[in-house]
């Protein structure tokens, strides 16, 4: 199993308040199907499964709160102390510089946007995640209160409105949930069905698609088959209506179809992606489940969230970057951005880059930056979103977003209104209280140029 990497606060019981009930690690495909063929079985709930758009979206969230000034907002001219030990260095247009640890990002930034200027004053991680995964801030004061209502995320908002074709997951998160994630109370069938295994591993799989190896594809057929013709029997058949075995078998047939599902196989082998391509991502995990990303939104699954943890630098921030932690990132997004480009599917395809927040301007004693959510930098390309620009600007210190300053409802609302999901929908939360999917949310322009 992968390595988590998990920030200062740990995971504590709010995590637990705040993904929702039955949602905290996300699906198996059985569970999963199961809960949505029961939701579905609602003509008003399978009427809203399908939005009004076919874009997909790769939601890559840096656990901990990436550093603006060590990624996309460097300050050259600042004082040492606020400047950090990497030079900044120019990109692909003119006047525009990135810090030096993401050269290849540099050179592909004709085919992306950052934005700036987002801010907000969630300062720790637990407020900040949920606040950027869902548009949301948390209610206050947290936990307290005999009932408190938290959002559902956005991969679960898509999942809910616009549903997945041919068995597939809408939502798929990995190698983990993040702490704000889940469903919430949109229900556990929106949870994402999570890859946890390392994709870089030889001889990877992916649990409840894969059929056994000690079961062959011709076995499993025999088998279904065997249990096709035992449902045929009179007496099972006079019993459907009572008998739970038997709508269970509806999505289990489900899961059947999607283990001997060409297209649905094929997206999940990432050995039959060239060798070139894989290295151009990066062999590791986080650069081959980028990859896996790609393959399954261009199989028709709506949202996928490729987590990546270890992003809170209290401490030796260079020293962290120096040594593969910036060189993944860089590698691994730019090559996504190149590879969706080249293959003609970055037009379908929304990429989001961004953490819960920016990290202090002035270094800290164990050259580290600490939480600062008054500015943030957050990558976005594809979907629509023109190349090539810079959106708002943060002070001569990067103190603050101090220009076209967006808020997290601004980014919200953009990405929903790109994923064919109106912000202004009001839900019903569990004790059937309307909820605005989005508050006061208006849209980031420059993504709709």
């Amino acid at each position: 199993m992968t390595n988590i990497n998990h920030n200062c606060e740990g995971m504590g019981r709010r995590d637990f308040l705040q993904v929702g009930l039955g949602a905290l690690g996300g699906l198996g495909l059985t569970e999963m199907l199961s809960l949505r063929a029961s939701a579905a079985s609602n003509p008003k709930a399978a009427a809203m499964l399908k939005g009004g758009s076919d874009l997909r979206c790769i939601f890559v969230w840096l656990d901990g709160g990436p550093s603006h000034y060590e990624t996309f907002d460097p300050k050259p001219d600042a004082p040492s102390e606020i400047r950090g030990e990497f030079k900044s260095i120019p990109t692909a247009v003119p006047g525009v510089h990135f810090s030096e640890v993401m050269p290849k990002l540099a050179k592909s930034f004709d085919k992306f946007t950052v934005v700036r200027s987002i801010a907000h004053k969630q300062n720790n991680h637990g407020a900040g995640n949920h606040y950027l995964m869902t548009g949301r801030p948390t209610p206050v004061p947290v936990g307290c209160g005999a009932f408190v209502t938290f959002h559902p995320s956005f991969g679960s908002v898509v999942s809910h409105f616009r549903g997945a074709d041919k068995g597939l997951p809408a939502y798929v998160t990995t190698p983990r949930m993040s702490r704000s994630g889940g469903p919430n109370f949109l229900g556990a069938e929106h949870s994402p069905f999570v890859i946890g295994d390392d994709p870089n591993r030889e001889g990877f799989r992916v649990r409840d698609v894969s059929v056994p190896k000690d079961i062959a594809e011709g076995r499993a057929k025999s088998r279904m088959a065997l249990r096709a013709s035992l449902d045929n029997l009179k007496r099972i058949n006079e019993a459907v209506a009572e008998d739970p075995a038997v709508s269970f078998d509806e999505f289990y047939a489900q899961g059947f179809d999607l283990i001997g599902s060409p297209e649905a196989q094929a997206a999940f082998d990432i050995s039959k992606e060239p060798e070139k391509t894989r290295e151009k991502y990066g062999r590791n995990d986080f650069g081959q489940r980028l990859l896996m990303a790609r393959r399954l939104t261009e199989v028709g699954v709506p949202f996928v969230t490729v987590y990546s943890g270890g992003w809170d630098d209290h401490r030796t921030l260079f020293t962290n970057f120096k040594k593969d932690k910036a060189e993944r990132l860089d590698t691994g997004v730019a090559a996504l951005i190149e590879d969706l480009h080249e293959r003609g599917t970055l037009k379908n395809t929304l990429v989001l880059v961004l953490g819960e927040f920016g990290r202090t301007p002035k270094i800290n004693k164990d050259q580290g930056r600490d939480h600062w959510s008054f500015a943030m930098s957050v990558l976005c390309a594809g979907g629509g979103v023109p190349g090539g620009q810079i959106v708002g600007a943060t002070d001569v210190k990067g103190y603050y977003a101090s220009e076209n300053v967006y808020a997290p409802e601004d980014f919200a609302a953009s990405l929903y209104t790109k994923m064919g999901v109106d912000p202004a929908t009001v839900l019903l939360d569990q004790a059937a209280r309307p909820v605005q999917l989005v508050n006061n949310g208006r849209l980031i322009k420059e993504w709709f140029a």
